[in-house]
Order: structure tokens, then C-alpha cells, then sequence
């Protein structure tokens, strides 16, 4: 007995059929499944983090040499502005509102005149700011054992092995056979 091939072509489109007319009725769940993946979006870091603290160090006078110290290499130093170093820091976080600063430092004979600058985070601003986790209030473990707690942790005393009574032997026997 040989099967059709005209039965066989209506048996698979029929088939096809069926599973696109139940893919489609169950549009909603896979939509509401897809929603709870996201791609991985790659963080996005650019220039410098510059802080409250740093910014409260700098004062008019300083050189070039310190100002870099502080602040570290400016992103922007142009030839034709070349008594003005710019800062700039941006960073993009899945999960965390994007963040953008500008910062521009003049100088005057080499000598630090003035700065331009956004309003800048302090450090722990700037920490609590990118952190992007979900639940924060999580408690932070004790770093510390009391002296009870390392009782635990004494060593057991290992009874030193015993030393041989008498000294092994210092005879050898000879490397080569006695001649014949």
C-alpha cells in the first residue's frame, strides 16, 4: 500500500495550519513572556568622575601639574583654547536614570584662574547614584567574630611524630659490584 502524495501535501499544509491558528491564540502569554526578558545593554562610561571633594580642593593659583593630579587628565584640551581644559563625564546604567556632568577648569600665565562646572555629587552621592539594585535596604553582615565565636576555630593539638631511637645506619652498601 502506497500512500497518496496528493494526502500527504494536505495532510502538512493542514498541519501548518493549525500551528499558525494556535500561535496566534496565544499572542497575549508570549508577549506577556518576552516582556519579562531584557537584552543586556552594555553600561556606557565616558571621562572623568569628578566629585564635591575634589572640586572643594582646587583653589586660584594652582598649576597644570596639580589641577591634572586632582582631577585627572582633562577629556577636552584644545590647541585653540589652549588656556581651558574640559571635563566631561556621562554614564548609562541599565536599570539607573543617566547621568551627565560638565566641568571646565581656565587658566591664566599657567596658573589656574577659575572654574565652570554642573552642580557635582559628593562621593557617596555619586556611589548611591549608579547603584542599581532593586532592593537596597539589604543588611550588611557582621565583619567582625567575637573572641567566643573563634573558639570554634582552635587548632587541635597534632601529637608531634616520634623520632626513631636509635640513628639509621650510615653503612651503605657499595654502588659497584666487587671486582671478580
Amino acid at each position: 500500500m502506497t500512500a497518496r502524495p496528493h494526502s500527504l501535501k494536505t495532510g502538512c499544509v493542514a498541519a501548518c495550519a493549525s500551528l499558525l491558528v494556535a500561535c496566534s491564540t496565544v499572542d497575549k502569554p508570549v508577549e506577556k513572556m518576552a516582556n519579562l526578558f531584557t537584552p543586556y545593554r552594555v553600561e556606557l562610561i565616558q571621562g572623568n568622575v569628578v566629585t564635591r571633594e575634589q572640586l572643594s580642593i582646587l583653589g586660584p593659583g594652582f598649576t597644570r601639574q596639580q589641577v591634572k593630579d586632582i582631577l585627572g587628565t582633562p577629556l577636552i584640551s584644545s590647541l585653540f583654547h589652549a588656556d581651558r581644559w574640559d571635563y566631561a563625564f556621562t554614564i548609562k546604567r541599565q536599570g539607573a536614570q543617566a547621568q551627565q556632568r560638565k566641568l571646565s577648569v581656565f587658566f591664566e600665565n599657567n596658573l589656574m584662574a577659575r572654574v565652570e562646572a554642573d552642580e557635582m555629587p559628593s562621593e557617596a552621592e555619586f556611589a548611591a547614584g549608579i547603584d542599581v539594585r532593586k532592593n537596597r535596604q539589604t543588611k550588611v553582615p557582621r565583619l567582625e567574630a567575637t573572641p567566643q565565636e573563634l573558639q570554634v576555630f582552635k587548632p587541635t593539638q597534632v601529637p608531634e611524630p616520634a623520632l626513631p631511637a636509635a640513628p639509621a645506619s650510615m653503612d651503605y652498601p657499595p654502588l659497584e659490584s666487587p671486582a671478580r
